[in-house]
């Protein structure tokens, strides 16, 4: 069965169950999304694509936004980045302080929030302007000049991100934040207000899936070796609390995004990007992992 098939197949079937999830309360501004919005895209290396329901409609991507900050940060860094950071999955949620205290200010990994904001702080000591920076980062890998922040969402997150703020300034206690935290949060929350389209997802991803390489111009993007170490990443902590059940049930290399995004990527094959706003219980996209699951299961294209 085609790709286009079975992912129509797939989305038909996803679609017409009862979601289950709840939209992200916490961020004021992803309430007034529509709940009902489902939309797929795949993009592979070999320049076949497709997409289905709402795939061309912007959202926030909110977390997936870190996958591009590490790949941003470790081009410049290479591997002392691994100095600030672990590489192990968290076990617990998104935005815990426990583990910090545990392990001396040393965020477990780049995906929780507490690595992302140490993933901020080094470029922000890396970069010129980090916001206009990064953001020509992300338009290049994508050869798309449109993408851009959200004012409107970045503005939601800041008058509610009391926890970042707590985690920024305990990393701060343990020396692992160089910068002035109120610089570093302003970043971060820019970089995760991000506005996408799943379209738009699977081309700024398709680097992950070509060995680090620009799929248009075979630039490096990333060494193949940081390429295959993000992909592992990915794999193991791009779901948080939830990573096990994704390797376990979807077998790709992925990351979640409370904006109901999830980017699954197949080594050297194909990205394919998934929205749908309402959250299970983990704040992942109860149809999105309900989908890539089944797509996986049918197509028999996971890297197991």
């Amino acid at each position: 069965m085609v790709l286009k098939n079975i992912i129509q197949e797939a989305y038909h079937k996803v679609n017409s169950i009862d979601d289950k999830g709840q939209l992200a309360s916490y961020i004021p501004e992803l309430v007034n999304v529509d709940s009902e919005s489902f939309g797929v895209y795949i993009s592979t290396i070999d320049h076949v694509n497709f997409g289905i329901g709402n795939c061309h409609d912007k959202f926030s991507i909110q977390s997936i936004a870190k996958v591009l900050s590490l790949s941003l940060a470790y081009s410049i860094l290479g591997e002392k980045i691994w100095s600030r950071l672990g590489v192990e999955p968290s076990g617990t949620a998104f935005n815990s302080l426990v583990q910090l205290e545990v392990d001396n200010g040393i965020p477990r990994n780049p995906f929780i929030n507490a690595g992302a904001i140490v993933i901020s702080d080094i470029l922000l000591s890396h970069l010129k302007n980090p916001k206009d920076d990064f953001l020509a980062f992300v338009r290049t890998i994508s050869n798309n000049s449109e993408l851009n922040y959200s004012t409107k969402i970045a503005t939601s997150e800041k008058a509610v991100g009391y926890r970042n703020i707590a985690l920024c300034n305990f990393i701060k206690s343990f020396n692992n934040i160089e910068n002035d935290p109120s610089e570093v949060l302003d970043f971060y929350f820019d970089l995760c207000s991000l506005e996408m389209s799943c379209k738009e997802l699977t081309e700024v991803f398709l680097f992950l899936a070509n060995n680090g390489y620009n799929n248009n111009d075979n630039s490096t993007i990333v060494t193949k070796s940081q390429s295959k170490r993000i992909n592992a990443l990915m794999q193991t902590c791009g779901f948080y609390d939830e990573s096990g059940e994704f390797a376990f049930k979807v077998g790709l290399p992925g990351k979640s995004g409370v904006g109901g995004g999830i980017i699954a990527i197949h080594p050297n094959q194909y990205v394919i990007a998934v929205w749908s706003p309402k959250l299970n219980k983990k704040g992942n996209s109860y149809k999105g992992m309900r989908f890539l699951e089944e797509f996986t299961t049918k197509s028999e294209l996971s890297i197991f």
